[in-house]
């Protein structure tokens, strides 16, 4: 078996061959990591998106259950349906639903459901200060919701990053009210 012996100048096959690939590793590290850190930005702004909603989703599902068991005897003094429906929605909310701000974004309407056999549609009953009977609905909401991104949106390098919040159009949850125990219904209150 013969061997082949390098020429003179140049050092064996396997360094030079480990040496001109060492220049490539800090561009190629460069070109894999720019992609990454973008996917990165998207899911994480994703995700942010998709918790906001699923909690506020949640919240509104806690107010509703909340206010159609609510009795008199189960109120603070003083409060109606309509205000302590909002602050439960406001308190389950996980800090999301802050201030008079967020308090303001949560709605409590109330219908009265068709008569059965009739053909019309539920009636708003929400001015109506008996409008918190059982067997009418409570529909609770959260409307248009602004969450502000985690990271900025880079579209493309020549525009600044983009800042504005994404809005969160709505969120509802509904149910029939359900009769008392007793015979005290707390005030509505200021609906919606």
């Amino acid at each position: 078996m013969t061997q082949i012996e390098p020429r003179a100048g140049q050092k064996s096959g396997r360094r030079s061959r480990a040496f001109r690939s060492r220049g490539a590793e800090p561009l190629e590290f460069t070109l894999v990591l720019l992609p990454l850190l973008a996917m990165v930005t998207v899911l994480v702004d994703t995700s942010w998106g998709v918790f906001a909603k699923s909690t506020l989703q949640r919240a509104v599902r806690i107010g509703v259950r909340s206010g159609i068991t609510l009795t008199s005897s189960q109120m603070a003094q003083g409060a109606c349906l309509t205000d302590t429906v909002k602050g439960i929605v406001q308190a389950s909310a996980m800090g999301l639903l802050n201030g008079s701000s967020g308090l303001a974004l949560v709605k409590v309407h109330y219908f009265q459901p068709p008569a059965p056999g009739s053909s019309g549609g539920v009636t708003d009953v929400s001015a109506n200060s008996n409008g918190d009977q059982p067997g009418n609905i409570m529909q609770v909401s959260v409307q248009n919701f602004s969450l502000n991104p985690l990271l900025p949106r880079i579209f493309n390098w020549k525009t600044a990053a983009d800042s504005n919040p994404m809005v969160i159009q709505g969120v509802y949850s509904a149910d029939l009210i359900e009769p008392a125990s007793t015979n005290q219904r707390p005030c509505i209150g200021t609906a919606p």
